[in-house]
């Protein structure tokens, strides 16, 4: 399951799954959240036929 890699190693989503956690949310909730974040985030880079570029710290 990409979400739950993506809560291990992709800061972004890592902060924001723990924001969810901390909000009271079950952990099947907020990976569901970061699925959702995933989808959206790939259709708009197909969208726009761009490629991913991670932000430099």
């Amino acid at each position: 399951m990409p979400a739950l890699v993506a809560c291990r190693f992709n800061p972004d989503l890592s902060v924001k799954y723990d924001q969810l956690k901390t909000a009271g949310k079950a952990p099947k909730v907020a990976i569901t959240a970061i699925m959702r974040k995933l989808i959206v985030l790939a259709n708009a880079l197909l969208r726009k036929k761009q490629k991913w570029v991670p932000k430099m710290a």
